[in-house]
């Protein structure tokens, strides 16, 4: 699929290189602004930041190895206490140099983590031209937060929802983005449509009016009819140029939309054949609640509510830290020997709080999250029934929009049908200038309607695959694509 966007773009460029024009289907201009859009572009590092978010967040559940070192010399005078009790001064002259390889595991299920270390350090008296060594074979470690809030386990809960959202976030921006150039490409459109039609509108007032000073001569037409053709050629002068400045902009507001910095004008080419299906409303509601960016959204607000009323919780109560280390040691002044007979070192630490007085503020903390909760509870349901309204309705909009497009498509037909035959009876003097202008008028409003109707059509299209998160006409995911815009 990426493949096939680019050498898509490049044959784009390339066309339009050589004759200034470049011509665009929808699909095209879909598949441009999928690839090269400013918005596109954007979801795009927004994704790839939350894709290593989730990375790094997957790192913390697993063993790291880390080595450590560091070098410490000391050349002072300080102070000693003699083994009488009394003070003095000593001169210090002496290089420490130690070195460590730690293996850390955090524990999710209990909150702490265990390591295993093992380290050799190094000291030199200079003063005295001696050194020695101490050495760690191996120290197994761990160290946990007693009673308080288990980070490792709610972010455990918290972060696979908050990376699938932004999945779902940017396969719905793609959707958006596809959205908006369609409007952009169909607004282009109907520009082109009403400069059409106002180059034909000046070339029929041109005609007829040079045929009315010829009439109006020999007296078979009044000199007011005659000069209402001229207004008629006189206005669709000015509706030609208007038309052509709005299409000017439209093209301008496209080509920015879709990333194009080349100076080409775009010709929006519309098909008029549209996919036909009906989306069922039960599959479209079990497809938006499994795929929605929405609902997880919804979702990860629940379960950082109660992440707070935990951690508010965690807060307020008794607390401890447990330091446990175990392991072997053993110090000389060779190196061959510093691995001989290790002595055992032990290590506990148990460090407590325990709040005594603090006029509520504990428990006022733990009301005020509860209460949070409690909320975005009740939030979170009228979300959910807003939802489900908003995706009924959108699938009874789609499935009646096919057949909106046929009737205005034939409503089209007719009008300009219509309009030729009028201009005809009017040559032959058996129609008014007024039944005329009704005719021109009818014609150049049901060919901007038939183009709203399209727009309309393809605007639900690309809205209902974005709330869904489905492809109804390939019966596909949307995410099934997702890896093709990453790499």
């Amino acid at each position: 699929m990426k493949q096939l966007i680019i050498i898509l773009s490049l044959f784009a460029f390339g066309h339009a290189a050589a004759q200034d024009t470049l011509r665009l289907s929808l699909d095209e201009a879909v598949a441009l602004a999928r690839s090269q859009s400013p918005q596109a572009v954007a979801a795009r590092h927004q994704y790839r930041a939350s894709y290593w978010n989730w990375r790094s967040f997957k790192a913390d559940y697993l063993p790291s190895l880390t080595f450590s070192s560091n070098s410490q010399l000391n050349r002072s005078i300080s102070p000693v206490t003699l083994p009488d009790g009394s003070d003095s001064f000593v001169h210090r002259n002496q290089l420490l140099n130690d070195g460590s390889m730690t293996i850390n595991q955090n524990i999710a299920l209990l909150g702490g983590s265990v390591f295993v270390q093992s380290g050799l350090q190094r000291l030199d008296i200079f003063s005295d031209n001696q050194y020695s060594f101490k050495s760690t074979p191996v120290v197994l470690g761990y160290s946990q937060n007693l009673f308080g809030y288990n980070y490792l386990k709610w972010n455990k809960r918290i972060e696979p929802v908050r990376y699938s959202t932004a999945q779902k976030q940017y396969a719905e921006m793609l959707e958006l983005v596809a959205s908006a150039a369609a409007t952009r490409f169909f607004q282009l459109a109907t520009a082109q449509s009403n400069f059409r039609s106002a180059n034909y509108n000046y070339a029929n007032a041109d005609t007829l009016y040079t045929y009315a000073k010829g009439r109006y001569e020999i007296g078979t037409i009044t000199e007011n009819e005659m000069l209402q053709l001229e207004i008629n050629y006189l206005t669709e002068q000015t509706n030609r140029l208007n038309a052509r400045i709005e299409m000017d902009d439209r093209i301008q507001d496209l080509r920015s939309f879709l990333g194009i910095t080349e100076n080409v004008e775009i010709v929006a080419e519309v098909s008029e054949t549209v996919p036909k299906f009906i989306v069922p409303v039960d599959d479209a509601l079990h497809l938006a609640h499994q795929n929605s960016p929405d609902m997880e959204q919804l979702a990860l607000q629940k379960l950082q509510s109660e992440s707070s009323v935990a951690y508010a919780q965690a807060s307020r109560g008794f607390k401890a830290d447990l330091y446990m280390q175990f392991g072997l040691s053993q110090t000389d002044r060779s190196f061959a020997n510093v691995y001989h007979n290790p002595l055992n070192q032990q290590l506990v630490s148990l460090g407590i709080r325990i709040p005594i007085l603090d006029w509520g503020v504990g428990r006022g903390r733990v009301e005020v999250a509860k209460s949070n909760l409690e909320k975005v509870k009740i939030d979170i349901a009228q979300a959910r029934t807003d939802f489900d309204a908003n995706v009924i309705k959108l699938v009874k909009q789609f499935n009646l929009q096919a057949d909106k497009v046929a009737i205005a498509q034939k409503t089209s037909e007719r009008a300009a049908r219509r309009n030729d035959v009028a201009y005809r009876l009017y040559l032959l003097g058996k129609s008014t200038v007024l039944d005329l202008n009704a005719a021109i008028a009818e014609k150049d409003r049901s060919q901007r309607d038939y183009i709203r109707e399209l727009q309309n059509y393809w605007s639900l299209y690309y809205g209902l695959r974005s709330i869904t998160g489905w492809d109804f006409e390939k019966d596909k995911g949307l995410n099934d694509d997702l890896r093709d815009f990453i790499d």
